[in-house]
């Protein structure tokens, strides 16, 4: 119904309840309140903390009125309990001088300060003792002319009319313990006790979480009967001059599971940088080349698949396995050679980048197809690499470490393995923040790296000075300084996105090789390739990066037997600078830095979670809630498997991407 058919609403109601984004009776009831006033315990006056909102009792000693009259008035009335006085002051508020009585005791509900040294309250709610009933009231953001007793009675009034069947499946509602629906709104507005609140959210969260879930559920592809391949990994896990760690082989295991199910494998593997995950990858392309059938690996950039190509086809030589390089830079004749034994089958397995799906590269029997820093792709490239086979598993692999919640959110449809766990001996990245004040002696420092033939990166946020932009670090800016400061003796290279592919892939492999001691770039080499000998990186101006971002780049030093440093110069002086700097300095663990990156800046700011269904508005939080989301992404699963396609439910898409739900 519309809002203006409960009593007492009428045209200016209505307008203003529109503001607050009222405009049916279903709108005030998922209007949930901001937060709670419980009329049962009141707090002691010497109780009360600073800045904390809260509920007091007192009686009202003495009242001292300004000698203004009318609307910008002021009024301060002094009260106390057995514990201590405390001052109240009352703006534009000339009535209570004739309602509020001496000697009478009154609740008090409003932000605590401090003024001269005393305690007060301005402009709190003021309730007499005798007409406050003992129980907990919402309160509501409400703009001008919308009051908090106008909302709780509006909000009573649909309540006592409100009858909801169950409209969950019940097997359901039964496993995670669900309250009624009727239970839920009664509870959140007017909750009875912590408990019954409890109950209450619970049940919303998981259903706003259940029917989102449900929804994508909805745009998933289903299942396809795959190709079930039973060759064993182990003939190339036992070539490796290594062990796999614990979390290599579980993962491993997932993926061979996959591969011999019969249903095409769909799968994200999250692991952080250098925890192996390509050595993994290779095993199951072995596993695929066994079982009779073509793998590729595509890269995002043309040095990575180089390098991927350079570190795999050794091992695979030796266990008898065919590779090939395919990329667009490779000469016209080479070319037709490398798809020639694609098409014809001789060539087992094919790494490369976007020219692997090209129109003209055909697969003979392809079966596995693995994509790597898979968020460098578009969905488009992943599906289109896919169609080369006839239903081939599919395998992507990302070194950003996504926390638990988002991967749920944003790769919904993929199933997870995370390699949680770094190869024995793999040092820890010594992590400093350096002051502005500290930063001309620290590149002093860097000399004694390069003296032991070491290199370093130094990373800044913009290419060039900017004129809006006051003391941010750039590439050209900072070349030219550097250059002052080591002479001859250190060679330097920029690289940076504004940069040909091919300039960039030249200074790349020349760094790679040794040849440039020194490399100064942007975040462009967040995604870059192995160079163990790399044992410093700076990062100019760190509170300009995210945590993630700081932690990707982090991850090019450390690669090799050399103890590697990481320096943040940081310029900002704000509190959530100085907790991203902390939290750096403190953990290697790219998993709990993620999660920390998601608390400090919000889904929707890291990867556009928004744009995958999270409404703004809604009472889930991303970071508590995961395990909810967690049971509520089985159960969607469940419940859409079972009926083959959802028929008994419509889910509407409605604004922001929320999901609504009915019979």
């Amino acid at each position: 119904m519309k809002i203006d058919t409960l009593k007492g609403v009428g045209p200016k109601k209505t307008v203003m309840y529109e503001k607050m984004g009222i405009r049916t009776t279903e709108d005030l009831l998922n209007y949930f309140p901001d937060s709670y006033v419980d009329y049962r315990n009141p707090k002691a006056l010497d109780q009360l903390m600073d800045g904390e909102k809260a509920l007091t009792c007192g009686e009202a000693v003495l009242l001292t009125p300004d000698r203004k009259r009318g609307p910008k008035s002021t009024l301060r009335i002094l009260f106390k309990d057995g514990s201590d006085k405390m001052e109240v002051v009352f703006f534009n508020s000339p009535y209570l001088q004739k309602t509020v009585k001496i000697g009478k005791k009154y609740y008090l509900y409003g932000r605590v300060g401090t003024f001269n040294g005393r305690r007060n309250m301005v402009n709190p709610i003021i309730m007499d003792e005798n007409v406050v009933k003992k129980e907990i009231l919402p309160v509501y953001r409400t703009v001008k002319g919308i009051s908090q007793s106008e909302m709780r009675k509006n909000v009573k009034t649909l309540l006592s009319q409100l009858k909801t069947e169950e409209y969950l499946p019940e097997e359901i509602v039964k496993r995670n313990g669900l309250c009624p629906p009727d239970f839920v709104f009664e509870n959140i507005h007017f909750p009875k006790n912590r408990e019954h609140f409890k109950a209450a959210m619970y049940r919303k969260i998981y259903e706003e979480l259940f029917i989102m879930q449900l929804g994508m559920e909805m745009m998933k592809n289903p299942q396809r009967d795959g190709i079930v391949m039973e060759a064993s990994a182990n003939g190339y896990t036992d070539l490796l001059p290594f062990e796999l760690t614990d979390a290599q082989k579980k993962v491993l295991r997932d993926i061979e599971e996959d591969m011999e199910s019969g249903i095409s494998m769909n799968r994200l593997v999250q692991g952080d940088v250098g925890s192996g995950k390509t050595a993994v990858a290779a095993a199951a392309m072995y596993k695929a080349v066994k079982s009779g059938y073509q793998a590729v690996l595509m890269a995002p950039t043309e040095i990575l698949a180089k390098q991927h190509f350079e570190s795999l086809a050794p091992v695979f030589k030796k266990a008898g396995v065919s590779v090939r390089l395919l990329t667009g830079g490779m000469k016209a004749a080479e070319r037709r050679e490398t798809l020639s034994e694609i098409r014809e089958g001789s060539c087992q397995i094919v790494i490369g980048t976007h020219a692997l799906i090209v129109d003209d590269v055909i697969y003979n029997n392809l079966g596995l197809v693995i994509t790597d820093e898979q968020h460098r792709f578009g969905v488009n490239q992943r599906i289109k690499l896919g169609e080369k086979g006839e239903s081939p598993h599919i395998l992507v692999m990302t070194a950003t470490p996504i926390p638990r919640t988002l991967a749920v959110i944003l790769y919904g449809e993929l199933s997870m393995s995370v390699i949680d766990a770094l190869p024995a001996g793999r040092q820890e990245i010594v992590t400093k923040e350096i002051k502005e004040e500290q930063r001309a002696e620290m590149y002093l420092s860097l000399k004694k790296e390069f003296a032991k033939g070491r290199q370093a990166y130094v990373v800044t946020p913009l290419i060039e000075e900017s004129e809006s932009l006051e003391n941010v670090s750039s590439t050209e800016t900072l070349y030219g300084e550097l250059k002052k400061l080591y002479g001859d003796s250190v060679s330097m290279a920029i690289v940076h996105g504004a940069m040909k592919q091919s300039e960039k892939d030249s200074v790349m492999e020349n760094f790679s090789k040794g040849k440039i001691d020194l490399l100064i770039a942007t975040s462009v080499i967040e995604v870059g390739i192995d160079v163990p000998n790399s044992t410093v990186m700076v990062i100019e101006n760190a509170e300009r990066f995210g945590l993630a971002q700081l932690h990707q780049l982090r991850g090019r030093v450390g690669r090799g037997k050399h103890q590697s440093y990481c320096y943040l110069i940081n310029k900002g002086t704000g509190d959530v600078a100085k907790k991203r700097m902390k939290i750096m300095c403190s953990s290697s663990d790219g998993f709990y830095i993620s999660e920390k990156d998601l608390e400090l800046r919000g889904p929707g700011e890291i990867f556009g979670v928004r744009q995958h269904g999270l409404p703004d508005e809604c009472i889930v939080d991303a970071v508590k809630h995961v395990d909810i989301l967690e049971a509520a992404q089985r159960d969607a699963r469940e419940f859409a498997g079972k009926t083959g396609k959802i028929v008994n439910y419509k889910v509407v898409k409605m604004f922001d991407g929320n999901f609504s739900i009915g019979l």
